[in-house]
This record gives structure tokens, C-alpha cells and sequence, in this order.
């Protein structure tokens, strides 16, 4: 990572204002606007300075906070979902689960049927355990599933 000290600043602005909003809207024009910068240059240089594009960072944040108040409350899943930023039940439950392999149901379920030493321990810690990994765009992983699907299907003979 070579980017010069002050445009990191820049970008951590952004960042910092996604972390503690993730359940608001961050467009690139938005995000590029916190880092004055221009949007292509902001893009290129979020994924260069922390690993991934702004999106996918957001959608990681998203995530994280759902599995907490899925884990931690007893709010609907409905409220879980509107709380985190989507407008949808249906894309929050279908992103929900590529990224996590758990619909939130289940996931809520298995998380509150463990007893957990959580209360001892700091909560970055247990974010930064239960962070998803986005390497791969949720689109991505969708498209790798539906193909291997597809090659399982027996194929006809003309």
C-alpha cells in the first residue's frame, strides 16, 4: 500500500462514517463527497487501502451487526433487517445467507441455543471473530453455486 498519509485520512473518514452508519446509504458519489475526492479515484484507492471495495465493506458491517442482533435480542427478523439498512426482507435473508451459510432463523437458533463466555469478552474482539469473509462478491458466490448446480443436473443425449 503505497498512498500518501493524507488521502488515507481521507478514506478512513469515509470508513468511520460507514461504520458508524452502516444502516444509512453510501453511494460512491456520497462516500467520495466525505473524502474529497473524485469517485473513481476514491473506489480504486478504498479497496487498495483496506482490502476490499467500499460496497462489499458495507455489506460486511451489515452482516456483522445482524448476526449481533440476531444473537443478542429477541427483535424480529424483520426489524434485524430494516435495522442493518435493507429495505428488503427478501435480499437481507437471501444475502444473509450466501454470506453466512444460515438463513437468520437458523443462525439466531444455533447462536442462542450455545451458552457463550461473550459477555467476557470485548465486543471488537467478537466482531473481528465473526466477521464475514467477503473475499468473493455475494454476486459472485450466487453465480458459483447456481453453476455447480447446474453441472450435477443430468444432461440429454440428441
Amino acid at each position: 500500500m503505497n498512498q500518501r498519509p493524507e488521502l488515507l485520512r481521507r478514506l478512513l473518514r469515509a470508513k468511520d462514517r460507514m461504520d458508524g452508519a452502516p444502516h444509512e446509504e453510501w453511494p460512491i458519489h456520497r462516500l467520495a463527497q466525505v473524502s474529497a475526492v473524485s469517485e473513481g479515484h476514491f473506489a480504486r484507492s478504498f479497496k487498495e487501502a483496506f482490502g476490499a471495495p467500499p460496497h462489499r465493506y458495507l455489506l460486511t458491517r451489515r452482516i456483522e451487526r445482524a448476526v449481533a442482533l440476531l444473537r443478542d435480542t429477541d427483535l424480529p427478523i424483520t426489524e434485524v433487517a430494516f435495522q442493518t439498512g435493507w429495505k428488503s426482507l427478501g435480499t437481507f435473508g437471501r444475502i444473509f445467507r450466501d454470506i453466512t451459510g444460515k438463513n437468520p432463523g437458523s443462525l439466531r437458533a444455533s447462536e442462542q441455543s450455545i451458552p457463550h463466555g461473550r459477555k467476557h469478552v470485548p465486543e471488537c474482539i467478537m466482531r473481528a471473530a465473526d466477521r464475514p469473509d467477503l473475499k468473493t462478491a455475494v454476486s459472485e458466490k450466487h453465480r458459483e453455486k447456481t453453476a455447480g448446480r447446474m453441472d450435477l443436473q443430468p444432461t440429454e443425449d440428441v
